[in-house]
């Protein structure tokens, strides 16, 4: 039985190298003949399947036996590249994700599904078979002559190989299967075996986790020697493998001393072919192979070195680690954190020179292993990026349309649990843009436009954000079809000046669509409220601007980290809230008079510049003495600014973010809390989700007091 352990990993690499097929067969689209995507393709099937029959996945291993002979053909100019195998392979590479995603006790998978892709491959090679058999006179593969007793040297094209495979005993322990290797070789041609069994111990002295027997094999084939090795890629170093060609009838070798323990084997042929036993035991062999074996052995782990390069990489310069860990240590980081700001908190209470002067480089220290920590969550965008691809080439095929999908600082690192978030809004997005924004390619052409349309996705830092833009250069927005839409829907009020920002913002209102029909896409109203949610669930923010008949952008400005975030500390009555650093843009006192000249409205003038702004006591409820002099801190909040009045601004702090628990999970205006330095609890306030309950309708009428 394979060990847990060794099974979660050959899922794990699995998985990505099929992130790594699909990305290949999307590549090898725009340029079939490229012979190195060709032998990537085949190369990550060849693995796929030698891997899933090692780890036990059998019919897995089956499953992409079939799909790997097409690029096989492929591979040797017999069959060309076409869009129905690109179709037919990335089906393939679906059904292989989807056989990963179950446990291996309880698998269970769509046969239906697999039988049709398996049809669909056999098909393709019939009749190019068939074509090429009635167009270029080439003819249909010659099933292979049965072979007796000996190696055929009356077969044009094929060659028979004496193969010696002496698996390591641990064998097992790491994960192969000798067997499934065995009968890889019988698919490669005619076999004939003999099995050796004297190293078998007697029954009080096994080892049920040891492997006993070895194998002398002939191979009769027409695939050649590097199918041989193919077979035996994923071998160690510890097992004795030994590949001979055989020059004649009478040159068949037996690599073992004694083989007078054997079992001669051929599909159901009889055993104790004594024919055979006497054509092993002759010693005729080519003079010129006798270092074959070694090279045959030494390709055959640079085959193996090669395309496990980046594993070779890993164990050398990087750390495999499960996110289980990472999301440890960053947890005890910002525990260490917390105990900093308190033991700064003592020391600051304290003369102790000494003291001041250890607290000091303990927050240095600190400090850099927060960000160490935190770079180690980081991965490029890229990663998210590259799988919009297929989503593109799916949609634009379902849809009728011609779109093309092109990115830009893919290079961008952004937290990991960000990048997850992220996922399923640039979906929601991306489809938008293809339904919506992208016209068909008549279209385009009667509108001076190339047919094939185009979605950018960029992403770059500025300075604790990223930006990430998703343009499009479609039909672009229709501001008084919107504006139109929202006053219907009462959204908005009639004879409205709201501006360009406002009538776009209507999109992100639940339920509103101006699409004409619904369509399996999109039409439903659903989806670009989730959008705007999610972004701002991860303290993020969305902005539209669109040009009619020139396309759309989408900017999206997140957090580079959901773990730690620099605050600003401020005060009401006796409790202390902070309000994210990243948004806020200045701060400025505000005392009774003032609030009275406006009578009461919640606005302030700045510079000439009139800003509404939200009393936070007033919001929450807080009862208890009003201090004269109050102020106001400014944010910016998708592009409006905003303030939100407190009693008191303390100054910057380096946040640990915490989960609310379940009973607070839905409060609005909330997201978060911290643990402060003297051991008390600050909440973290959602400044996005105060500003859209109750400074909208008061934003549209300042510009009448403007």
């Amino acid at each position: 039985m394979i060990p847990d352990v060794h099974q979660k990993a050959f899922i794990e690499e699995a998985t990505e190298l099929l992130s790594e097929l699909e990305q290949t067969l999307l590549d090898l689209e725009e340029n079939r003949d490229d012979k190195d995507l060709i032998g990537k393709v085949f190369r990550a099937l060849h693995t796929i399947k030698g891997s899933s029959g090692m780890f036990g996945f059998d019919e897995m291993a089956h499953f992409t036996h079939d799909i790997e002979n097409v690029y096989d053909l492929i591979r040797n100019g017999e069959l060309p590249v076409t869009k129905e195998i690109i179709d037919l392979t990335l089906a393939a590479r679906d059904q292989l994700y989807i056989m990963l995603g179950h446990d291996k006790s309880n698998f269970s998978l769509d046969g239906n599904k697999t039988e049709e892709i398996l049809n669909k491959s056999k098909k393709i090679i019939e009749e190019y078979r068939k074509y090429s058999s009635k167009n270029k006179a080439i003819p249909e593969p010659k099933p292979v002559p049965e072979v007796k007793n000996t190696c055929r040297s009356d077969l044009q094209s094929s060659k028979s190989y004496n193969i010696h495979f002496k698996p390591s005993q641990n064998i097992f322990m790491g994960g192969t299967n000798p067997v499934l290797l065995l009968n890889e070789l019988r698919d490669l041609g005619e076999t004939r075996f003999i099995t050796h069994t004297e190293a078998i111990p007697d029954l009080s002295e096994m080892n049920p986790e040891f492997c006993y027997f070895y194998w002398d094999i002939v191979l009769t084939t027409d695939k050649g020697i590097d199918a041989i090795n193919d077979v035996f890629i994923f071998l160690g170093d510890d097992s004795d493998l030994q590949i001979k060609e055989c020059e004649n009838i009478d040159s068949v070798t037996n690599n073992s001393k004694d083989a007078g323990n054997v079992k001669i084997q051929q599909g159901n042929a009889n055993a104790g072919d004594s024919a055979l036993e006497s054509a092993l035991d002759n010693d005729k062999i080519k003079s010129n192979v006798e270092n074959k074996a070694d090279k045959n052995k030494s390709n055959s782990k640079k085959i193996k070195d090669n395309q496990d390069a980046h594993h070779e990489i890993d164990s050398a310069s990087s750390l495999r680690v499960s996110t289980e860990k990472l999301d440890e240590l960053v947890n005890l980081v910002s525990e260490l954190v917390t105990i900093q700001a308190r033991l700064v908190q003592i020391a600051s209470q304290s003369d102790n020179s000494a003291i001041m002067a250890i607290t000091e480089e303990v927050e240095r220290i600190t400090w850099e292993l927060r960000d160490s920590a935190l770079n180690i969550r980081m991965l490029p965008i890229g990663t998210t990026f590259s799988k919009f691809k297929r989503l593109v080439r799916d949609l634009s095929n379902e849809l009728g349309k011609e779109v093309e999908l092109t990115t830009e600082g893919a290079e961008t690192e952004l937290d990991k649990t960000v990048l997850e978030k992220l996922n399923d809004p640039l979906i929601h997005i991306i489809r938008n843009s293809i339904d919506h924004g992208i016209e068909n390619p008549d279209e385009r052409e009667k509108g001076n436009k190339t047919r094939m349309g185009t979605i950018k996705l960029s992403a770059s830092q500025s300075g604790g954000n990223v930006l990430i833009k998703i343009s499009d250069d479609g039909a672009g927005i229709d501001k008084e079809q919107i504006k139109a839409k929202a006053i219907a829907s009462k959204l908005l009020p009639e004879n409205s000046d709201a501006s360009d920002a406002d009538i776009f913002s209507m999109i992100f209102a639940p339920g509103f669509s101006t699409a004409k029909k619904v369509t399996s896409v999109s039409g439903r109203g659903v989806g670009m409220d989730v959008v705007k949610r999610s972004i701002e669930s991860l303290r993020g923010s969305v902005e539209i601007e669109s040009t009619l008949n020139k396309g759309t952008t989408i900017s999206l400005k997140l957090p580079l980290t959901l773990a730690i975030i620099d605050g600003l500390l401020v005060k009401i009555a006796e409790e202390t809230y902070v309000i994210p650093l990243s948004s806020v843009e200045e701060c400025i006192e505000l005392v009774q008079s003032d609030i009275e000249k406006v009578n009461g409205r919640h606005i302030v003038n700045i510079r000439g510049e009139i800003v509404p702004y939200i009393d936070i006591r007033e919001r929450f409820g807080i009862m208890g003495f009003v201090p004269e002099i109050r102020q106001v801190v400014i944010a910016d909040i998708n592009g409006t600014r905003i303030g939100f009045m407190v009693d008191k601004v303390i100054g910057q702090h380096q946040t640990v973010l915490k989960t609310l628990g379940k009973a607070y999970k839905n409060v609005d205006g909330v997201s978060g809390a911290t643990i402060l330095g003297d051991g008390s609890v600050a909440l973290i306030l959602d400044i996005t989700k105060l500003a859209d309950k109750e400074t909208y309708e008061e934003s549209l009428t300042v510009g009448q007091l403007a």
